[in-house]
C-alpha cells in the first residue's frame, strides 16, 4: 500500500467522459443543457460521469424549473425535486434522485465559481467607496435645490409608518402566510408563491441568484400592507395619478429577498424616478449616472422597433467578478442602505442592488415636473434617443459620432426609418475597461467604434436632438419595452392637459417630444383658417383620447386628421366614411339621427414649401391624389373611387405588410386627409361606465343592438366584378420571399373572393400584428388566438347553389362598424322620470340639468345613448366573419362593460 506522498495523481476524466464535446467550454455546455427538457437532462446524466455532474447542478435545475413553472409554485427542498414534481414522475424515480454519486478527477473553474457564489456569505460586504449623500428629512425646497439630480439617502421619512415595526418576516408570516405574492420575473410565465412557502424556500436555498418577492399587485392581494406606509411628502407629486386602474403602468412594489438576491444593473422604466424605503435588513447599492454603461453590461438597441434590452450579470456575480477590475476612478457611487432609510434614484441613473441579508422594502416609481420631459422623450417613437438616454453616445452610428452628436435623420441616408434593414447594436464594456460600440451590419459583421471621447449630457434639449425628425407617433412601431401602450400614453397626456391647466407649458413640451404635437397643431391651424373656424382655445390644442389618429375637440365641431397606416390607408379610411355618410342621406336610414353631421372634408398637403387645402367629398380623384400612383378602381366621376370596395382591395394588398412598410410604401408622407363633424353633446360611455345604473346599461345594450341592426340593413354599394384588379387573381410573394399558400376559391362568388383571400393573408401574420398593437390586447389572448381562427374560411360562407346552378352565400354582405369602442359611444343625461316612459334612448336630455349627470337637487339622472361616432374603420362582409379574424378588443371592452352592468343588476335583484 502506497503512502499519501507517493499516491498516483488522479486522472482527468473530462476528455474520456465528454468525447468530442471536450473542446466545448463548460460554460457553453451548461448553457446548452438549459435548452433541454428535464426528461432529456435526466437521460443525458446517464451518459458519462462528467455529464452526470453537469446534469445534476442545482442552477441548471432552477433554470429548467422556472421555464416550465407558472402560477403558484411550491419549492420542494431542491430545484431538481421541484422540477421533477412538475413532471409528475413515478414515485420510485422521485425517491431515487436523492442519492447523488461522487466522482474524482474532474475540476471545472466555471462550476466552482458558480458553487462559490451559491454559498458565499455577505456579512462583511458592506464597504463603501464613493458614498451616496446622506441627509435627515429635508424640505421640498431643499430637496429640489440640492438633491433632485443625484442619488441621496434620506432618513426619518418612515419613522411614523406602522411598517417600520410590523414589516418583519415573522409578523408578515402570521398575517399573510397563505397570501400568494409575485416572484421576481425570471420566467416567461408569471410565478407566485404563498408567503409561507417562500419563507421556507429562503431558509434552505443556496442559489447564486435567489428568487425574491417583487410584487406590483401587493395592494390588491394584501391590502393591509398599503395601510402600513404612506408616500413621503417629498414624492406626493406623481403625474401618473390621473390614470386609473389598468391604464396606469406598474409603479409600486413590495420587495422581500434573502442574502445574495437583488436587482441586476438597470435603468428604471420610461426614465421615471424612484424612491425605495428599507424596513428590514441591509442593501448594497451601486449607481452610475445616465449614459455610463457599467462594466460587464451589454445594451442591445433594436433599430427596427426602438426596443432597448439589457444583458447583465446577476447582482452578486457583478460584485464578485467585475467590481474588483474597476480602477478607483471608474467605481460607481455606492452605499449600504440601513433599515428606515429611503434612497432616491433620479431619472436615467443606472443602479444595481445586492441584499446583504434578508430584506423587506417598499418602492415606488413616479413622474413629477422634474422628470416629466424625460419620460415623454422615452415614449417618443424611434430608437436613437432611447439608446442615447441609457448608453450615451455609444449607442450612435459612426456618422453621428463624427458629427458631434448630430441628429442623423432618415433623409441623410436616402431612406426613411421604417425602411432600414433590421439591425441590432450591442454596446458593451469589456473586462479590460475598454468601451466599445458593436454594430452588426446586414452581413452580421461587427464594427467597433471608440466613442469614449464624446461628451454626453443628460439634458433634455441635448437628448431631444436625437429624436427622429420624421417621427410619427401614430404610425411608428411602438417599443415593446415601454411600460405602457401608446394609446394609454396619449390618454395620459390629454388627461394632464385638461386636469392640470397650471402645468400646460410643461405638458406641451412633453407632448411635442412624445407626440410631435407641434406638427399636428400646425396642420390643425391651417384647417381652421381655411374653413374659418373659431380661434383655438388653450384647451383645444392637444389631440384628445387614445385613438389612432389626431382628433381635436372644439367648441362646436370635431377635427380629425387621418394619418394611421400612412397616406394610402388614410385616403381609403376617409373615402369609405364619406361614401357611408352619402348612403345614409340617400336611403334616409334612421341611423343618421345618431351619427354626427359632416361639416367639411378635404385634403391638406405641402406644395412648394407651403400648405394647400383642397375640399373633397370623396367623389372623383383629385390631382394631388392622382400623383401618388395609387391602385385605383375604374369608377365614374360621381362614384367613390376610394370607397368600401376599393378599401377591401387595399386591405388585401396590404395584409402581409408590416406597419412600417404600410405607412411608407406610397411615398406620399406630406398629404393628410381630414374631416370636420359636428361635436356630440354629453359624455363618452368610457367616462360613465362605472356610474351607470343597471337600467341605463340595459337601455344602452338595446340601443346598440337597434342601431347596429340599422347599420347592417343598409344597402351595400354595387359590386363590379370587372373592377377586381388582376393582382387579386395572382398570388404575389410575401415580404419574406415565400409564396402565399394557394387558397381554393373556385366555389366562392366573386364578391366574396376578396374577403376569403384577405382573411387567409391576415391569418399568417395575425400574432405579430396583435403584438404590435400594444398593451390593450392581453398576451394570454394573443397566445390562444390561432385556436379560434378556422382553417378554411370558405366554410363560414354557407355556400349553396341557386336554381340556375350559381353559387350563392346565404346572407348578403352588410356594413360593419368594426370599432365600437367605449369612447365611440356618446350618452346624454335625461330626466329620471323618463325611465318609465319607454326606451330611454328615445327620451330627450334634461334641458336645465347640469352636464355632469345630476339635477339641481344633487340626485343622479338617467343617461341615454345619443350618438355613435368614428366610422373610418368601416368594413363590409358577414358580421361574424371579419370579427373572427380581427379579434376586436375594443368590442370586447364595450361588451364586457355591458355584461358587468347586467351582472350587477342581477345581483341587486336577487338580493346578493
Amino acid at each position: 500500500m502506497q503512502n499519501s506522498d507517493q499516491a498516483l495523481p488522479v486522472k482527468d476524466r473530462r476528455p474520456d467522459a465528454l468525447g468530442d464535446l471536450k473542446i466545448i467550454p463548460d460554460e457553453i455546455i451548461c448553457s446548452i443543457l438549459e435548452h433541454l427538457t428535464p426528461r432529456d437532462v435526466g437521460r443525458l446524466a446517464c451518459v458519462s460521469s462528467v455529464m452526470y455532474i453537469f446534469c445534476n447542478e442545482e442552477p441548471l435545475w432552477m433554470s429548467l424549473c422556472l421555464k416550465k413553472a407558472s402560477g403558484v409554485l411550491q419549492y420542494k427542498g431542491s430545484w431538481k425535486k421541484t422540477a421533477l414534481h412538475l413532471e409528475d414522475p413515478p414515485i420510485e424515480y422521485d425517491e431515487s434522485c436523492t442519492r447523488l454519486l461522487h466522482f474524482d478527477g474532474f475540476y471545472s473553474p466555471f462550476l466552482y465559481r458558480r458553487y462559490y457564489r451559491c454559498h458565499t456569505v455577505l456579512d462583511g460586504f458592506s464597504f463603501d467607496s464613493q458614498l451616496v449623500k446622506r441627509k435627515k428629512i429635508v424640505t421640498r425646497e431643499e430637496f429640489d435645490r440640492e438633491c433632485a439630480e443625484e442619488p441621496i439617502l434620506l432618513s426619518g421619512l418612515a419613522d411614523t409608518w406602522p411598517a417600520r415595526n410590523t414589516w418583519t418576516i415573522d409578523q408578515l408570516l402570521t398575517r399573510y402566510g397563505d397570501t400568494a405574492f409575485r416572484i421576481s420575473q425570471r420566467s416567461v410565465r408569471s410565478i407566485s408563491m404563498k408567503f409561507k412557502d417562500y419563507v421556507a424556500y429562503m431558509n434552505v436555498q443556496h442559489d447564486e441568484d435567489p428568487l425574491y418577492i417583487f410584487d406590483y399587485k401587493f395592494g390588491e392581494n394584501a391590502q393591509g400592507l398599503l395601510e402600513d406606509y404612506r408616500v413621503p411628502d417629498l414624492f406626493q407629486e406623481d403625474l401618473f395619478n390621473v390614470l386609473d386602474g389598468d391604464m396606469r403602468p406598474s409603479y409600486r412594489w413590495v420587495i422581500i429577498g434573502p442574502q445574495r438576491s437583488g436587482a441586476s444593473w438597470h435603468v428604471d422604466p420610461a426614465l421615471t424616478s424612484a424612491w425605495n424605503t428599507l424596513l428590514c435588513g441591509r442593501k448594497r447599492w451601486a449607481l452610475y449616472p445616465p449614459g455610463r454603461v457599467p462594466l460587464g453590461v451589454t445594451v442591445h438597441v433594436n433599430e427596427d422597433d426602438g426596443d432597448v434590452n439589457i444583458e447583465t450579470p446577476s447582482s452578486l456575480e457583478w460584485w464578485l467578478d467585475f467590481y474588483p477590475l474597476l480602477a478607483d476612478d471608474d467605481k460607481p457611487i455606492e452605499c449600504t442602505q440601513l433599515p428606515g432609510e429611503t434612497i432616491v434614484v433620479p431619472s436615467g441613473w443606472w443602479h444595481c442592488i445586492l441584499n446583504l441579508e434578508t430584506t423587506i422594502a417598499v418602492t415606488q416609481n413616479f413622474v413629477d415636473s422634474k422628470n416629466f420631459e424625460f419620460v415623454c422623450l422615452d415614449f417618443a417613437p424611434g430608437y436613437r434617443h432611447k439608446g442615447v438616454c441609457r448608453a450615451g453616445l455609444l449607442a450612435l452610428e459612426e456618422e453621428s459620432l463624427e458629427g458631434g452628436g448630430k441628429n442623423t435623420s432618415a433623409g441623410d441616408h436616402d431612406m426613411s426609418y421604417p425602411d432600414l434593414t433590421r439591425k441590432e447594436k450591442r454596446v458593451r464594456v469589456n473586462r479590460c475597461g475598454e468601451i466599445q460600440n458593436h454594430e452588426e451590419d446586414t452581413n452580421g459583421v461587427s464594427k467597433n467604434y471608440n466613442s469614449s471621447k464624446q461628451d454626453f449630457s443628460y439634458d433634455i434639449n441635448f437628448l431631444a436632438k436625437f429624436l427622429d425628425e420624421d417621427r410619427d407617433h401614430y404610425n411608428f412601431p411602438w417599443s415593446s419595452g415601454n411600460c405602457t401602450g401608446k394609446r394609454e400614453m396619449r390618454e395620459w397626456l390629454y388627461k394632464l392637459w385638461v386636469g392640470k391647466p397650471e402645468m400646460r407649458e410643461l405638458i406641451w413640451k412633453g407632448a411635442c417630444l412624445a407626440l410631435n404635437a407641434g406638427k399636428w397643431l400646425e396642420l390643425l391651424e391651417e384647417i381652421c383658417n381655411f374653413h374659418k373656424l373659431p380661434t383655438l382655445t388653450a384647451e383645444e390644442k392637444l389631440p384628445v383620447g387614445n385613438g389612432s389618429n389626431p382628433v381635436y375637440l372644439m367648441a362646436d365641431c370635431v377635427v380629425k386628421i387621418f394619418v394611421e397606416g400612412g397616406f394610402e390607408s388614410s385616403i381609403y379610411g376617409l373615402g369609405t366614411e364619406l361614401e357611408f355618410y352619402s348612403l345614409l342621406a340617400k336611403v334616409n336610414s334612421p341611423l343618421k339621427n345618431y351619427i354626427p353631421d359632416v361639416l367639411a372634408s378635404g385634403i391638406l398637403y405641402v406644395e412648394n414649401g407651403s400648405y394647400t387645402i383642397v375640399p373633397w367629398d370623396g367623389k372623383g380623384v383629385l390631382d394631388v391624389i392622382g400623383k401618388c400612383n395609387l391602385t385605383l378602381l375604374n369608377c365614374k366621376q360621381e362614384e367613390f373611387p376610394f370607397g368600401i370596395w376599393s378599401k377591401k382591395q387595399f386591405e388585401y394588398r396590404s395584409a402581409w405588410m408590416s406597419v412600417s412598410k404600410l405607412s411608407t410604401s406610397d411615398g406620399c408622407n406630406r398629404i393628410w386627409p381630414y374631416i370636420i363633424t359636428k361635436r356630440c353633446k354629453g359624455k363618452m360611455f368610457a367616462q360613465l361606465r362605472d356610474a351607470l345604473s343597471g337600467e341605463d346599461v340595459l337601455n344602452l345594450a338595446s340601443f346598440l343592438g337597434e342601431q347596429l341592426r340599422n347599420l347592417h340593413l343598409l344597402p351595400c354599394p354595387p359590386f363590379n366584378e370587372s373592377s377586381l384588379s388582376d393582382k387579386l387573381k395572382t398570388e404575389p410573394p410575401f415580404n419574406n420571399g415565400f409564396v402565399e399558400d394557394v387558397v381554393d376559391t373556385s366555389s366562392v362568388p366573386a364578391e366574396w373572393e376578396i374577403f376569403i383571400r384577405t382573411l387567409a393573408r391576415k391569418k399568417k401574420n395575425l400574432v405579430n400584428r396583435l403584438t404590435a398593437w400594444g398593451h390593450p390586447i392581453p398576451k394570454a389572448l394573443i397566445d390562444k388566438v390561432d385556436e379560434y381562427i378556422p382553417d378554411d374560411f370558405v366554410k363560414l360562407l354557407d355556400i349553396y347553389q341557386d336554381e340556375n346552378g350559381l353559387n350563392k352565400v346565404c346572407k348578403p354582405c352588410s356594413w360593419i362598424h368594426s370599432d365600437i369602442m367605449d369612447d365611440n359611444v356618446y350618452m346624454e343625461p335625461c330626466c329620471a322620470s323618463s325611465r318609465s316612459n319607454g326606451n330611454a334612448a328615445d327620451t330627450g336630455p334634461m334641458v336645465n340639468g347640469s352636464i355632469n349627470g345630476y339635477d339641481e337637487f344633487g340626485e343622479a339622472k338617467s343617461w341615454h345613448c345619443s350618438h355613435i361616432i368614428d366610422f373610418s374603420n368601416l368594413s363590409i362582409g358577414k358580421c361574424f366573419l371579419l370579427n373572427s379574424i380581427c379579434v376586436s378588443y375594443s368590442a370586447y371592452s364595450v361588451q364586457n362593460s355591458v355584461h358587468q352592468g347586467l351582472k350587477q343588476k342581477d345581483q341587486k335583484d336577487s338580493g346578493n
